[in-house]
């Protein structure tokens, strides 16, 4: 927290330099057409005032209580989490509006907010309605198989859908021994390293298919740091699971047929809407109605899926599989209102934090390195799918490129740009691994812990996450990770 306090008070000091070199941030672009594109930004820029730093407290206040909250006023928190995140979230936007007379910017958070909670609406009810029982002796190897199966469908359904399908099952399975860490294991591999070879993988990835970068270029790229990730944490996870088995008593008189039994397929039908409706995009398909705003297109159709699906699979739903699920809407509850406060409230911090790094000032230190390691530490605590964006914009500002022109992404992907290849690579691998640091790195981190709890399991708190898993066992995994693949290129 403090560090992320250092890098705002930076960032701040620089915003203002940021915003009136943006002329020259322009001048440096090497395409002329990428000219003439941030050249019509700027104008419109021109009516968006800068928040000032102070305007991130309210930030920093709603992450210092989602930490704290749970542990030091469990029942206030509880009780009252939707009002404060509302609140802190009406506040910072009230002020963009009327202070800075800036509605581009809330409009923009609204409509990041409304597709992330739409498409993690549908993915957790529609998979609420499929229930898989696996029918064999909880063992490391198989809780490490299931592990690693999530990490590879993660890619085809994304890690919400990998999440919300089989954390259930690995409850159930582990139900005489289920402990903290294969709840935090699960998130790690399954809700965050697991989705990152395919842009339906993790949503910072799906923003760079849809800014044009190719859509197997991260299935090109990725595929070596994912399977030195999973198989590390999986391994790690394996041997500590089969350290821990050994001490819990195993099911008396529990026979097993060893079948895996699946009640609720047809909503393998609703989840697959889910899917083929990512691609329904104004930005990918010209055809596609939007919402045209400052030159944008702003999406509405899959988003009008993605809730028609989150309605009809419910009420269509095979009673037995919610019941054997235990459904309840609290966990995707939870996560609307915590991120309705993340969403409102992190706007000065993204936008500090990108005009540091476009800076001049800030340009300068923009290496693969520092993509890397930046890109990680504000994907663990802001969500990771705007701190993508963020960097990769001041990333390809900084090589002379601009992210609002799809050519540009398209030769940056291509490495037509210095270093641009391993630029990418290391904003792609930091937002998606890194985002497992925290609770609230990615969705899906959120709505496992939620379940859990549902359940009975007792799960660390937000500072318990970080210090007893994520800085002994993920950080140096990922440090690792940047040795292999970074740190020597």
């Amino acid at each position: 927290m403090i560090a992320v306090a250092v890098i705002f008070t930076n960032a701040s000091k620089a915003y203002a330099q940021s915003d009136s070199t943006h002329e020259t941030r322009i001048e440096a672009t090497q395409d002329t057409h990428a000219v003439d594109a941030a050249q019509d930004h700027e104008v419109a820029d021109a009516h968006h005032h800068a928040a000032p730093g102070w305007t991130v407290i309210p930030f920093v206040l709603l992450l210092l209580m989602i930490a704290t909250g749970p542990l030091f006023y469990e029942h206030f928190w509880h009780k009252n989490y939707p009002k404060v995140a509302v609140i802190l979230a009406v506040l910072v936007v009230s002020y963009y509006i009327f202070a800075l007379d800036n509605l581009h910017s809330p409009i923009h958070s609204l409509f990041e907010y409304i597709p992330f909670i739409s498409l993690l609406a549908a993915l957790f009810i529609a998979s609420g309605g499929i229930a898989i029982n696996v029918d064999k002796k909880s063992t490391a190897g198989v809780n490490a198989t299931i592990l690693l199966v999530g990490a590879v469908i993660a890619n085809i359904i994304g890690t919400t859908g990998a999440s919300m399908l089989l954390i259930r099952p690995f409850i159930r399975l582990n139900k005489h021994r289920i402990r903290a860490y294969h709840i935090v294991f699960f998130i790690f591999v399954v809700s965050n390293v697991g989705g990152s070879l395919t842009p339906i993988g993790d949503p910072p990835l799906f923003l760079g298919f849809l800014k044009g970068v190719p859509f197997f270029w991260t299935l090109t790229h990725n595929v070596f740091p994912w399977i030195v990730a999973s198989l590390m944490l999986v391994a790690f996870f394996y041997f500590l699971d089969k350290k821990m088995a050994s001490k819990a008593p195993d099911a008396e008189g529990k026979t097993y047929t060893g079948k895996i039994t699946i009640t609720g397929q047809k909503n393998f039908l609703w989840l697959g809407v889910v899917i083929i409706a990512v691609f329904i995009d104004p930005n990918v398909f010209s055809w596609v109605p939007s919402i045209p705003y400052e030159g944008a297109k702003i999406s509405f159709i899959k988003e009008i899926i993605w809730i028609s699906v989150a309605y009809f699979s419910y009420t269509t739903a095979s009673k037995k599989a919610l019941e054997t699920n235990e459904f309840s809407f609290e966990p995707i509850k939870e996560v609307a209102y915590i991120f309705i406060g993340i969403f409102g409230t992190m706007m000065p911090a993204i936008e500090l934090v990108g005009a540091f790094a476009a800076s001049p000032d800030g340009a300068k230190y923009i290496t693969h390195n520092t993509l890397y390691w930046g890109t990680g530490a504000l994907s663990g605590v802001l969500d990771n799918a705007p701190t993508y964006i963020n960097f990769l914009t001041a990333g390809m500002a900084a090589k002379g490129a601009d992210i609002t022109v799809i050519s540009d992404v398209v030769d940056f992907s291509k490495g037509l740009f210095p270093d641009s290849v391993l630029d990418l690579k290391a904003i792609s691998i930091a937002s998606v691994f890194f985002g497992a640091m925290t609770y609230i790195g990615n969705g899906p981190n959120f709505m496992v812990k939620s379940i859990a709890e549902e359940v009975g399991i007792k799960m660390p708190s937000f500072f318990g996450y970080i210090i007893r898993y994520s800085l002994p066992v993920l950080l140096p995994i990922l440090f690792i990770i940047w040795l292999m693949f970074f740190a020597f290129v």
